[in-house]
């Protein structure tokens, strides 16, 4: 039975220390013999690739051989997963996972060919990113979420994502269940028009991640309510949790990791792991916070339990929502 999340997440909290300051011994056996891809189903610049980036070049001298990002977008990085479930299981072809992945794209896209969770073997976690509840001061009074949350029962709101199904989206619809109220959404294409939409103040409120969001924070044209992790964002410290701030069981958190597929042989697989688990070293973590990601360590023993678990929740709350593809 999976271990349930809280616990699995709070040993990876836990195990981030232990992970980066016992180097242990090498793995024998199996080793790459050309440049490893590394597939992102995403474009380049977005944090998915930045990730994907900074995680390649630990994880290039472990296994000494280059890591080379190959950005393969489209339908919802269902176009990636399939061309990594396809290629050859031989260790050379490594897919860089997200919740979408895993935990949403099996919902939205039941007759796509590829499911993460069944096509695929997690090699570990890599980092975590935080949606924020975001207001805009010139149409919403609340500071806090309390407020907020009464505000809300008083008079409609509209909210935005980055689209249907999204983490964005499926955040804000987990945050109005369990407060009790209603609001219209306005789907966006992508983090880019969402942002311009609440600088343009044409929605109250969203949900977005850290990365997107921080700036506009700290320049005072977003105010922060909460963030959906169940831990704070190092870069917005001030910033409570859902849990602090009033909803004692909201944790959502976007976690990305690197898989590769089922079929590929034991060892290959050990040698991958252990390669990713000496590249978590404290200059790979101060990397990811630079990049708006906590880093995220689970050990290796838990790791396909806590991504079958996540993933189930994830896929529930899509479920739940009857919720369809852009």
């Amino acid at each position: 039975m999976p271990l349930p999340i809280k616990a699995t997440r709070r040993t990876a909290l836990a195990g981030i220390g232990t992970l980066l300051a016992v180097p242990g011994l090498r793995a024998q056996g199996w080793q790459p013999t050309r440049p490893v891809r590394m597939i992102v189903t995403y474009p380049p610049g977005g944090v998915n690739d930045i990730v994907g980036r900074i995680v390649a070049e630990p994880l290039s001298r472990e296994l000494g051989q280059a890591v080379v990002i190959e950005n393969r977008a489209g339908a919802g990085g269902n176009i990636g997963t399939l061309a990594a479930a396809q290629a050859e299981a031989d260790g050379h072809t490594i897919l860089f996972g997200t919740t979408a992945l895993f935990g949403v794209n099996p919902i939205l896209y039941a007759n796509s060919g590829v499911d993460a969770v069944r096509d695929f073997t997690s090699l570990g976690t890599i980092g975590e990113v935080a949606n924020i509840l975001s207001v805009i001061p010139d149409r919403v009074q609340a500071t806090n979420l309390r407020a907020f949350i009464e505000e809300a029962k008083r008079r409609p709101l509209t909210y935005g994502s980055v689209g249907n199904g999204s983490s964005s989206h499926l955040s804000a619809v987990v945050f109005l269940k369990m407060a009790g109220i209603d609001a219209t959404h306005v789907p966006y294409r992508g983090s880019s028009p969402l942002v311009a939409a609440l600088l343009a103040r044409e929605v109250d409120f969203g949900f977005d991640t850290t990365a997107t969001s921080t700036a506009h924070i700290r320049s005072g044209s977003f105010r922060p309510l909460a963030v959906t992790t169940s831990r704070r964002a190092s870069a917005l410290p001030e910033v409570p949790t859902m849990q602090e701030a009033g909803l004692a069981d909201y944790e959502l958190g976007i976690w990305f990791n690197l898989a590769v597929p089922k079929r590929t042989p034991a060892p290959i697989v050990a040698r991958l792991a252990e390669a990713l688990e000496r590249a978590r070293t404290p200059q790979t973590a101060e990397r990811l916070r630079t990049a708006f990601v906590e880093p995220l360590a689970v050990p290796r023993a838990e790791n396909d339990a806590w991504v079958a678990a996540s993933a189930a929740r994830w896929q529930a709350i899509a479920r739940e929502a009857r919720i369809a593809a852009d």
